[in-house]
């Protein structure tokens, strides 16, 4: 059975898939199209279309995780502006970037090795700092927005010690130099118009490990930051027929309630329970991608199959356990509040 010409099996998995993403996404402010491309890949569709699609995607699903987090007070517009800024001209080159690489046909490899060396790479430090079970601990509880200085990594610290004019104000009580969140913006951005990425696995560390923005701000002023340069990123390649709306509707459509669940989940979560299993999924996309990267090679079509199920039990795991964290926060705070009874 079809509907408009889209297998009914095919937009149920998209659907389903887009509600695993959309609990990562609003949660982490992260997990969109880092593991949607690659998927879409996986399945065969051309590179531009797998980035075009991927980027849509990003766009709708964070206007709805912003606002979420606006309702939380997580978003910090001024720092958000400034990002966009940056970011739009990083999307162009990187679109550039991969439009060429499309014409001498290296499109789909060099994305799919850049995606191994970036997920690998940030995954693996990421799984690192949650062994070691502290430092740079991550936590989405909102209070600790204030800032403390024993809450911001080391390199922040030297970061923010280097007054290079113009100075701006985050919140979280700080300065920093404008130049270093331009700079930051613009690699993001790169990456985003390269790699069909909204960024945020990215440019969410890189505010909290570079420039010291407390995480729960990070969060909601990349997912706002996000809101701009997918829009602007899938605008580009739709303007070239790269956009495909029986991918993107139906990961929408699951993802609209995943969402607000994964950004409601940041106000009941202690991070420090499922920040292994985010760094694992990160693990988990890498090597995904390079199974299917070593399956093309060896003209083993079957390790495309098993490269779908990783990047989908991957998606399954993390969200899954954001989901159960909530719910047994939930029945902790439900059950500190009942009055105990008398003897």
């Amino acid at each position: 059975m079809e509907i408009l010409g889209v297998a009914v099996e095919l937009l149920a998995m998209f659907a389903g898939f887009g509600l695993l993403i959309g609990v990562l996404f609003g949660f982490f402010g992260m997990g969109g199209s880092f593991l949607v491309t690659p998927a879409l890949l996986v399945m065969g569709y051309d590179a531009n279309v797998a980035v075009g699609s991927g980027l849509a995607f990003v766009f709708g699903t964070s206007v709805i995780a912003t606002l979420k987090h606006r309702d939380l007070g997580q978003v910090d517009y001024k720092l958000g502006v400034l990002m966009i800024a940056g970011t739009t001209g990083g999307i162009e080159v990187g679109k550039i970037g991969l439009e060429y690489l499309q014409h001498i046909g290296l499109a789909d490899s060099v994305v799919s090795v850049a995606y191994v060396g970036l997920l690998g790479s940030i995954g693996a430090f990421v799984t690192y700092t949650a062994m070691k079970g502290g430092g740079g601990g991550i936590s989405h509880d909102v209070d600790e927005t204030d800032d403390d200085a024993d809450d911001i990594p080391a390199i922040a610290q030297k970061i923010q010690s280097y007054h290079i004019p113009p100075m701006i104000s985050v919140r979280g009580g700080f300065t920093v130099s404008l130049w270093m969140v331009l700079a930051v913006a613009f690699a993001t951005g790169l990456l985003s118009g390269f790699l069909g990425v909204g960024g945020g696995f990215i440019r969410m560390p890189a505010l909290f490990y570079l420039v010291g923005v407390p995480v729960p701000v990070a969060v909601g002023t990349d997912l706002f930051e996000i809101v701009f340069s997918g829009g602007i990123g899938s605008f580009l390649y739709a303007q070239s027929g790269a956009v495909d709306l029986s991918i993107v509707v139906p990961l929408l459509a699951g993802s609209a309630l995943g969402a607000r669940i994964g950004a409601g989940a940041t106000s009941l979560v202690n991070e420090d329970d499922i920040k292994v299993y985010f760094g694992v999924m990160l693990l988990l996309g890498a090597l995904a991608v390079a199974v299917r990267q070593v399956g093309g090679y060896l003209g083993i079509e079957f390790f495309d199959v098993v490269s779908l199920v990783i990047i989908l039990g991957a998606a399954l795991l993390v969200s899954g356990a954001v989901i159960l964290s909530s719910i047994r926060e939930l029945r902790n705070e439900s059950a500190s509040s009942e009055p105990t009874s008398a003897d």
